[in-house]
């Protein structure tokens, strides 16, 4: 399809992300708090990881599927950051089609396997309230690995089209991108064809995909609140929330800024370009942040073990010294 203008239609090589447009005198300085949530979202997750995974006795399915989510938010914010802090220190924008396209890639594909754990999490909390007999019996590690592996299946399957449309479009307008990094429409607006199908398209993702989770995880939590309030007693009630407490968190700090973002876009026509832009890179930064925090600081069993890594580096140190 042909442009409409006169402009020359070309291939694109090398995009150049601008970083926030406005700010740029800020970029330094904004970068900076940036770089220290990066440096505590690897650490974090990473010993979210390490612990999971060497205490057998955290070989549980509420603790499988919270390193599943560490794992993806480690992917996410991998992705992301490092080029956005090149961006910021060394106006080091050059990215070619190529690596745009992978990095939208594992953008997307992280983003909504987030959605699909916080889901099967939802679910493993509703058995484990609500069918507690029957916890072992439906959550085995063959039913777990099952699930994690339909969670990269299906965020494959949603997200591995936008490749192919995107490499449909004919480029005769700027490459400048006005962001940190790549993402789907971002890319898809400076094509000079009618990209209608890439907005339906992303508009049915959201629905099928991010909206259909948020319904599910609702639907899960009503059935947990009915059960919960009717247990005959109040420790028992409050010790079953207690449960889901941290996982309503994550919930809360993941589809909040999701649901947020999609309306500001898509009606918040006042709000100036540069704070969409701000809150979409604190979107990739703060939840992968947070959530270890959140699991580490709320869950009894992931603290101590915590407490007890820490334990043993000091008396390592004092040692050696």
């Amino acid at each position: 399809m042909m442009p409409d203008d006169n402009h020359t239609v070309f291939d694109p090589v090398t995009y150049i992300l601008t970083g926030i447009l406005g700010t740029e005198e800020s970029h330094f300085w904004i970068a900076i708090p940036f770089c220290f949530m990066y440096v505590v979202t690897l650490f974090g997750n990473s010993l979210l990881l390490f612990i999971i995974l060497t205490e057998r006795s955290l070989h549980e399915p509420m603790y499988l599927f919270v390193s599943m989510l560490a794992v993806a938010d480690l992917l996410l914010s991998t992705t992301t950051v490092p080029k956005m802090l090149a961006v910021f220190w060394f106006r080091a924008g050059d990215i070619s089609f190529a690596a745009c396209l992978t990095q939208m890639f594992f953008i997307h594909v992280s983003f909504t396997a987030e959605s699909a754990i916080l889901l099967a999490m939802a679910f493993d909390r509703y058995v484990a309230i609500c069918e507690p007999l029957r916890y072992t019996a439906v959550l085995t590690k063959f039913v777990i690995g099952k699930m994690g592996l339909a969670v990269v299946t299906r965020s494959f399957c949603f997200i591995f089209p936008l490749i192919f449309l995107l490499k449909q479009l004919k480029f005769c307008r700027t490459n400048l991108l006005p962001h940190t990094y790549c993402e789907h429409m971002g890319i898809a607006r400076l094509a000079c064809n009618d990209i209608t199908i890439h907005v339906w398209y992303g508009l049915a993702v959201a629905i099928l995909v991010i909206g259909l989770d948020a319904v599910l995880i609702s639907l899960s939590y009503g059935l947990i609140l009915r059960a919960v309030f009717r247990l005959p007693s109040k420790d028992a009630r409050l010790k079953a929330l207690r449960t889901c407490g941290s996982h309503l968190c994550v919930i809360l700090m993941f589809y909040t800024p999701a649901f947020f973002s999609s309306f500001a876009h898509r009606f918040g026509h006042i709000i100036p370009g540069y704070i969409l832009n701000l809150l979409a890179n604190l979107y990739v930064l703060i939840p992968p942040m947070l959530n270890p925090i959140v699991y580490g600081a709320t869950t009894k069993e992931i603290l101590k073990r915590v407490i007890n890594v820490f334990y043993r580096c000091c008396n390592r140190s004092s040692l050696l010294s």
